[in-house]
């Protein structure tokens, strides 16, 4: 019932053309047709119909044959050269006797049928409901055609085009069919292959029977897919292509089965492949971490046999990240490629060499007969790494600290050995850099208390252990009182007090210090604005920033919203920033500097002298004071050195319009020299150490010298 209810359906959708200049005779049509299953269209000319038929899908035409300008017979040839309409039937209507020579003429032009009027109205939709039946049967039957040529040509298109072979073989063995890739697999021809039996071209496994008593026929008997992971074919040369091969038996009728064939060689190459990308850099094509691992573990199992020695060296470039954060990282790279050509050329060809990391390299020294070998081997990596590098028309320097384990002394596995080198490398770096170090045991005890040190600092952070504590910065001639430098404090719950010079690198270097830079703030500028409403506006507070949060880019924005938060005069803040933060990334340093300066706060190099001390520098830089390092200030009334150096900076400042700080004085010979040479400005113990919020707001704006020392200096 659904699929009569479907064709009536269809049927209605058939529209059916009445074709009459007569419009009485169009409404007798109407009249007589416009109730039938189909969809009823009249037109008064042949003009109109073909118009008519190249807009529409039309089933049936009743076409009569006089008619003004252009006759029936026309309309019929001109439908029969189109390819759209050439196969739609064409039932001529005519009222006018007709000769047999007219009725043949209708039928030459590609009519089914012809009728004259009056005729039977039974016998005319009997014919139309026959003929659109047969016009629907005939239109699927082309869809059906056209599919089906379509999916004949799809099949072949990806037959032709598999990239693995396809045979159909019979029952007998032979092969019936071949695709291009099949053949091209055996360096034959499809030509050649089709006839041939299939076990004439297999090498493996060999097959020492007839084809009935093959696997590939029982299986096929037994209706069953059979496989062949590891098998070969021969090739028309005589060689052979490994190949893994799938048998599967076809519907019964087809008596032959379908051989795919998988050309192996592909996949064992890219498994090759695959197996060397993961043990390998892809940037300077040495062996990665893994790699390395590897590679290492296997020297170890050689080395314990033969009782040799072995060294592992662990490297690290010195000044890598300035480089690669000024000059972008595609410099980084090409460097990093340089740096592994260098190293490699510098050992010998059966030693290994690695990148673990960024600008990490490993490398495995065997068959040592010393330890002094490994040290030669290492100052020679440290030299070929540290020479003037040009790239991208820029000339740079870098260097390299390495550490050295020696097997089986400094460890006998693969971590410990790694744990070892590295941590000699810290040593070297801790050393001054460009250098190299051996590991010793007592390494292992400060890496230890490095470790626990770094979890006390993560533990101090989330309970809130640090305070700020304030330094009085004293005006050297009038004695009044310029301000006050926080400092970081932190007071261990079972250590008790520890040195700043301890926790505040270790911050640094974890980067946990921007966990604490915002609370620095925060509690510096707060506590600071109610210091500032009992002391004179111009008061200032220095704050240290790190290098690390010197090069965040969000430092300027921070720092504006703390001000505007406690409605504290930016002019009364004073950022610290030290030689080396600055020296970084000049370009990111000069942009961070500006915007401090449009921010409005005062800006301040800290441990002046110990760094780069470059007098470009200054003068491309936008500074407000320099700070003195206290190390100069406690040896120059001993040393005519450091007293030149001090007294050099003075004259600096002085000349460059600047403040100049003297940090670290303790006793009252050196605030003598420090007024006789002119030092505006100085801050230490000889005044005060770091004071709470609430001591520093009973300090006095205005000091009495006469009164001095205010604090007893502690005991060297």
């Amino acid at each position: 019932m659904a699929q009569l209810q479907a064709k009536g359906a269809t049927a209605r959708t058939q529209t059916l053309l009445v074709v009459d200049d007569r419009p009485e005779n169009l409404e007798a049509m109407q009249a007589l047709l416009g109730d039938g299953d189909w969809q009823l269209r009249c037109v008064s000319s042949g003009e109109a119909a073909l118009q008519c038929l190249l807009d529409e899908e039309v089933g049936l035409v009743l076409l009569d044959v006089q008619m003004p300008h252009m006759g029936g017979f026309e309309v019929a040839r001109l439908m029969r050269g189109n390819p759209r309409t050439r196969y739609i039937p064409i039932i001529f209507v005519s009222a006018i006797a007709q000769t047999a020579n007219a009725v043949l003429q209708g039928y030459a032009t590609g009519a089914v049928d012809f009728m004259l009027k009056p005729f039977d109205p039974k016998v005319l939709r009997h014919k139309i409901h026959s003929l659109l039946e047969h016009e629907r049967n005939r239109s699927e039957l082309m869809q059906l055609t056209q599919q089906l040529d379509s999916a004949r040509a799809f099949n072949a298109s990806v037959l032709d085009n598999a990239a693995e072979g396809i045979m159909v073989v019979g029952e007998d063995g032979l092969i019936r069919f071949a695709n291009p890739a099949m053949a091209q697999m055996l360096g034959c021809s499809v030509n050649e292959l089709q006839g041939s039996a299939l076990l004439s071209h297999l090498r493996t496994p060999a097959v020492d029977c007839e084809w009935p008593q093959s696997a590939f026929y029982q299986h096929w008997r037994q209706n069953k897919t059979y496989r062949v992971h590891e098998a070969s074919l021969r090739t028309r040369d005589g060689g052979s292509v490994p190949v893994a091969l799938s048998c599967s038996p076809l519907p019964k009728l087809q008596r032959a089965m379908v051989v795919l064939a998988l050309d192996m060689s592909v996949v064992r190459s890219l498994h090759s492949q695959l197996e060397s990308q993961a043990v390998t850099d892809p940037l300077t094509g040495l062996l990665n971490r893994r790699g390395f691992h590897q590679a290492l573990e296997s020297a170890l199992s050689r080395t314990g046999r033969s009782g040799q020695r072995l060294a592992l060296l662990y490297l690290d470039l010195d000044g890598f990240k300035r480089i690669n954060d000024s000059l972008g990282h595609g410099v980084g790279d090409q460097l990093l490629k340089r740096v592994g050509e260098q190293l490699k050329a510098s050992l010998r060809p059966y030693d290994t060499l690695a990148r673990v990391g960024g600008d990490e390299f490993t490398a495995v020294l065997d068959s040592l007969g010393h330890s002094e070998d490994a040290a030669r081997v290492a100052e020679k990596l440290i030299e070929q790494v540290s020479v003037r590098h040009s790239l991208n028309g820029v000339d740079f320097t870098i260097g390299a600290s390495v550490g050295i384990a020696c097997f089986p002394e400094c460890g006998q596995t693969v971590d410990s050995l790694l744990r070892a080198a590295d941590m000699a490398m810290y040593e070297a770096k801790r050393a001054g850099r460009q250098q190299y170090r051996f590991f010793l045991p007592e390494m292992n005890g400060r890496a230890r208390s490095r470790l626990m040190l770094e979890e006390s600092l993560r533990t101090a952070i989330e309970h809130n252990d640090f305070i700020l504590v304030y330094q009085p910065q004293i005006h050297l001639e009038s004695g009044k009182l310029r301000g006050f430098e926080a400092l970081l404090r932190w007071q261990h719950r079972v250590a008790g007090t520890v040195a700043p010079s301890v926790f505040i690198p270790l911050l640094e270097e974890t980067r946990l210090i921007n966990r604490l830079g915002d609370w620095i703030f925060h509690q510096g500028v707060r506590q600071y604005g109610e210091l500032s409403r009992r002391f004179s506006d111009d008061l200032v507070l220095s704050l240290n920033v790190s290098p690390v949060q010197f090069g965040m880019p969000q430092l300027v924005e921070d720092l504006g919203r703390v001000l505007d938060e406690y409605q504290l005069d930016p002019a009364q803040l004073e950022v610290e920033v030290t030689e080396s933060a600055l020296m970084q990334n000049l370009g990111n340093t000069q942009e961070q500097l500006r915007q401090l300066r449009l921010l409005g706060v005062k800006i301040a190099i800290d441990d002046f002298g110990t760094g780069y001390s470059s007098l470009a520098y200054l003068r491309h830089f936008e500074l407000d004071t320099l700070k003195i390092d206290r190390l100069f200030i406690a040896n120059m009334l001993d040393s005519p050195r450091d007293a030149a150096v001090v007294s050099t900076i003075i004259d600096l400042g002085r000349n460059l319009g600047l403040e100049v700080i003297a940090e670290g004085v303790e006793t009252q010979a050196q605030r003598d020299w420090l007024i006789e040479h002119r030092c505006p400005i100085m801050q230490g113990f000889l005044v005060a150490p770091g004071l709470s919020a609430a001591d520093a707001g009973l300090f006095p704006a205005q000091l009495d010298w006469e009164a001095l020392p205010l604090h007893v200096p502690p005991k060297a």
